[in-house]
């Protein structure tokens, strides 16, 4: 048999990494059904905790009535509508970039960009964490592809001297995994001795970081200069779908020319680009929501400090609690998972072999009460666990 697909299977099982799709029953938010069972969940990116919010709904349900509900063709065929449009001004207004351009998903917006902006002859670095969808991106670009130690400026230094042809220096601004922030300001002056460009893909801080909530380059004070590309989905904190890339209106116009990603896929519902129009607004207007979650941050990370566990360095509502083993992750999900919380088992190869963890993200739905429950079960399942090895 040529694919043994089913060893491949049983090899995953063996080894803690099986992956399988919890089912949701319920709108997104703090609280949940899963698989027939209420639960106060801790695994959702929906910070500002927009998902559900009545203004989102009811602006998806105007934008329907208005728009119809599919694209129909891509946007340089048919597909572009004036919602789409409303969208982009908005975020490029937001983002204090004179354009910005609508794509899908984060994963596309990734791929478009690095894809359209370096090729063979040229050179891409990127930090050693970023997200598969950056990683994928600089392999399929055919660009000399290299990865940097994580936020080691000195790591960056020494590729950048032997980088050939345009140079795109590619970070997360807040990485997924470990919540810790890109260092940025250091990174881009590096770069900038290089004549390097950087790209910022900020999924996880639109929303999060910065007065406005306007992300990591609004928290560390950059602008379009320090960071030609940046990256933002508004499926996490702005509570809806889809991507964007903001920056000149050079790059821009070059994406639309040459980004297949974006050529070649129908363009999103324009009733979701509506709420999206929506969910932006309540972010720059509602502030409390990230001054909130960040008395949660605060709460938990006290707490889980004197339940005696490791913690990484993260200011952001993702909060992860390193357990090394895989196994011992799994165990610890299930018995939170028992006593009614719903947590998420990170394991290899999405983090580092001996560094799976449980990945709490907060949301501004939450309530400090909650954080205490999730303190106090962590506190009872610890107890039951047995001991295993680590991976």
């Amino acid at each position: 048999m040529p694919f043994d697909l089913s060893a491949r299977l049983a090899e995953r099982h063996a080894a803690h990494l099986y992956r399988q799709r919890p089912l949701l029953e319920s709108p997104q938010g703090v609280r949940v059904v899963v698989d027939g069972q209420a639960l106060l969940s801790f695994c959702s990116n929906d910070y500002l905790g927009l998902a559900s919010h009545p203004q989102l709904r009811e602006a998806l349900i105007e934008g329907v009535r208005r728009w119809g509900v599919g694209g129909g063709a891509s946007h340089l065929v048919a597909g572009h509508s004036a919602a789409h449009h409303a969208l982009e001004e908005a975020l490029a207004e937001f983002t204090g970039r004179p354009r910005a351009l609508l794509l899908s998903t984060g994963y596309m917006a990734n791929l478009a960009a690095v894809t359209a902006l370096v090729g063979q002859g040229d050179t891409v670095l990127q930090d050693r964490l970023n997200h598969a969808s950056l990683l994928d991106a600089g392999l399929l670009s055919g660009a000399r592809f290299s990865r940097y130690l994580h936020n080691d400026v000195d790591s960056l230094g020494k590729r950048l001297s032997r980088a050939e042809g345009n140079t795109l220096v590619v970070t997360d601004g807040v990485f997924s995994m470990d919540g810790d922030l890109a260092e940025l300001p250091a990174l881009c002056a590096m770069a900038g001795n290089h004549n390097a460009w950087v790209m910022v893909d900020d999924a996880h801080g639109f929303g999060c970081l910065g007065r406005n909530g306007g992300g990591i380059v609004e928290h560390f004070g950059l602008g379009i200069e320090q960071v030609p590309v940046l990256v933002g989905t508004l499926g996490k904190a702005f509570g809806s779908a889809g991507a964007f890339v903001a920056g000149s209106e050079a790059l821009i116009e070059t994406l639309i020319q040459f980004a297949r990603p974006y050529i070649y896929t129908t363009s999103q519902p324009p009733a979701v680009a509506c709420a999206s129009l929506r969910s932006l607004q309540l972010l720059r207007e509602e502030g409390w929501r990230r001054q909130h979650l960040q008395q949660l941050i605060v709460r938990l990370r006290a707490g889980v400090s004197e339940l005696g566990l490791s913690l990484m360095d993260s200011p952001t509502p993702i909060q992860p609690i390193v357990l090394g083993s895989s196994e011992r992750a799994l165990q610890l999900s299930a018995a939170l998972r028992r006593r009614g919380l719903l947590v998420g088992a990170i394991r290899p190869p999405t983090v580092p072999r001996g560094t799976a963890r449980l990945r709490v993200t907060l949301s501004a739905e939450h309530q400090l009460e909650d954080i205490d429950r999730l303190l106090q079960a962590l506190a009872d399942s610890i107890k039951e666990l047995p001991e295993v090895t680590n991976d």
